[in-house]
């Protein structure tokens, strides 16, 4: 699977996500664009999308996208850290069109 970790999302997350692609806007030479346009040259290049942008899915119309998109409930490397054991399955069993939004069980 081909993954972009957007702007917001610790890179080092990356290393946790093994047997993936993971990309950044950055190095897609994608930085700084607005959301709509980030999310259609994804789902052109992409099979899944992780950002912690809680806005996202207010500010998009998500309906009808084949990217996958997973939403973290933080940006805090140390935070997102504690829960890769958590994350890493969610992302691994992602599939076209599916939009989740990931928050630790208290």
């Amino acid at each position: 699977m081909k993954i972009l970790l957007d702007e917001c999302v610790p890179w080092p997350l990356s290393r946790h996500i093994k047997n993936h692609e993971c990309s950044s806007p950055k190095k897609e030479g994608w930085g700084g664009i607005t959301n709509g346009d980030l999310l259609a040259r994804a789902e052109n290049k992409f099979d899944a999308f992780i950002t912690s942008d809680q806005s996202l899915r207010y500010q998009q119309n998500l309906a009808g996208r084949k990217l996958a998109i997973l939403e973290l409930w933080t940006n805090d490397w140390q935070i997102i850290q504690a829960q890769v054991k958590h994350i890493v399955p969610v992302v691994k069993n992602l599939k076209p069109g599916d939009f989740i939004i990931f928050r630790p069980s208290d």
